[in-house]
């Protein structure tokens, strides 16, 4: 046994002779995040065992002079942390709308991780103090914290949004069997090793009912689905994850307009806390109709009414300009003769759903409907009131309530999908401010009967699957 034990060693050694990640950087001048990118990529030859690799190192003698790896270069935090806020860790930051309200709000982010090139821009132009990693798929929560400055203990906030298009109802909901599903994975298990006081997790409503496994409906045949196949099993798997972890959670379905955001978009916001109390909701201040005493919803009107400035926008083409010069605020399509609708919708006249984005200008005296990353696609148009073009970039900025002087890096439509993607400031700072007074133990009055969002079962009271 040992003769036999001793030949496959040296046939192993002489087949594949691994290295470390660490001494696979070390030889090529990377980092040991880009070579865990290149590992799972398949760009080197590389065996996993457990959780790590083992790098072929011949494979890496071609990367080294390969130009074009990994991300552009991490930051690592150079000043100390402050000693009189709370601090966060922010995952899947985009262009920091999250991380700005969290400020507002008395919250100090000392560090961001973000894949995209444009947002990664955003944040160094913007916060150039804020560490700024890559792909948290290729870090430790050991480089997390290091390249932070902190320790575990200091963590008092882990905050982030996973990609939300593998839950979304618009999308194939292929929950986490989806790359980007993984990529929720791998957040949960920063939360389980950093174990901070309270984590905050935001996602789009198809999260509240994705099933754990994608089963098409071509396939479906009214056979009995299984456990992994029914809605629900993503939210069931996370809150389990969570438990395990020693969090107590809330969560429910949040209208932004509800927090002073001139837009209704609605969100899921999970508050996990590891004291083991359950959370209470976020803490309204504006109301649609003026109810429970407090401020209607803030409109259109009030935040692009008076803006001036050289508006930057994607043009409508003329075929769609056509229609818009017939409709008025607040009108869409259906406000079209019939011969015109069926003309400017073509197909779509016949298709199901309400349609209600198809040539769509907004109204003045309601919040904005969602933003979206492009305001110009014939599904989502989002027209201004009166003017014959799309909202401009300025506009988005003023309903997402970024401040006037924080500036979006990239190409236009690269601006347009950073702020359509961010979480409206508003609504990040409701949560702030409700994690703020968790951790200063002040009490948290939630109001009776108020109404989070236009859905019903969508809180952990009366959610189910």
């Amino acid at each position: 046994m040992q003769n036999l034990w001793t030949i496959f060693s040296f046939v192993m050694e002489r087949v594949f002779r691994p290295i470390s990640v660490e001494d696979a950087a070390e030889t090529c001048g990377l980092t040991t995040q880009q070579i865990r990118s290149l590992c799972r990529d398949g760009k080197v030859s590389a065996q996993k065992v457990g959780k790590i690799w083992l790098v072929d190192p011949d494979s890496i003698k071609k990367i080294k002079s390969s130009s074009s790896v990994g991300n552009e270069a991490d930051c690592t935090r150079k000043i100390a942390p402050p000693k009189d806020k709370p601090i966060a860790l922010s995952f899947f930051s985009g262009a920091m709308g999250l991380d700005i309200g969290l400020e507002q709000a008395g919250i100090q982010t000392v560090l961001c991780s973000e894949i995209d090139s444009a947002c990664r821009k955003t944040i160094k132009k913007n916060r150039p103090d804020v560490a700024l990693i890559g792909d948290i798929r290729n870090y430790t929560a050991k480089e997390i914290l290091d390249a932070a400055g902190v320790k575990k203990e200091d963590v008092d906030i882990v905050v982030g949004g996973p990609p939300c298009q593998a839950f979304s109802t618009a999308g194939k909901r292929l929950g986490l069997e989806d790359e980007r599903g993984n990529v929720f994975l791998k957040y949960l298990e920063i939360i389980k090793e950093i174990r901070p006081k309270y984590a905050i997790i935001e996602n789009v409503r198809g999260l509240l009912s994705a099933p754990l496994k994608h089963i098409p409906k071509s396939e479906k045949n009214g056979e009995t689905l299984s456990e992994e196949e029914k809605a629900g099993g993503v939210l069931k798997y996370i809150l389990g994850v969570l438990k395990d972890a020693g969090y107590a959670v809330s969560f429910n379905l949040y209208n932004a307009a509800n927090f002073g955001s001139p837009q209704k978009r609605e969100r899921v916001v999970f508050i996990c806390s590891r004291d083991g109390k359950i959370p209470p909701y976020l803490v309204p201040t504006n109301s649609e109709d003026g109810s429970f005493n407090l401020p209607k919803w803030k409109t259109l009107r009030e935040v692009i009414g008076n803006l001036k400035c050289d508006h930057k926008f994607v043009p409508f083409p003329e075929k769609r300009l056509f229609y818009y010069r017939m409709l008025k605020a607040g009108q869409n399509w259906k406000a079209l003769p019939l011969e015109l609708q069926k003309k400017a919708l073509g197909g779509a006249f016949n298709s199901g759903g309400g349609k209600s984005g198809f040539l769509r200008r907004l109204a003045w005296d309601e919040p904005s409907p969602t933003l979206v990353t492009h305001p110009a696609m014939p599904a989502t148009d989002l027209a201004h009131p009166v003017e014959n073009r799309p909202l401009s970039v300025q506009e988005y900025k003023k309903i997402q309530e970024f401040p006037d002087d924080w500036q979006i890096e990239g190409s236009l439509l690269e601006q347009y999908k950073q702020i359509g993607n961010a979480v409206p400031v508003s609504l990040a700072k409701a949560i702030g401010k409700l994690v703020v007074a968790l951790l200063n133990k002040e009490p948290v009055k939630n109001i009776e009967g108020f109404k989070y969002s236009r859905y019903k079962g969508t809180s952990n009271l009366d959610w189910n699957s």
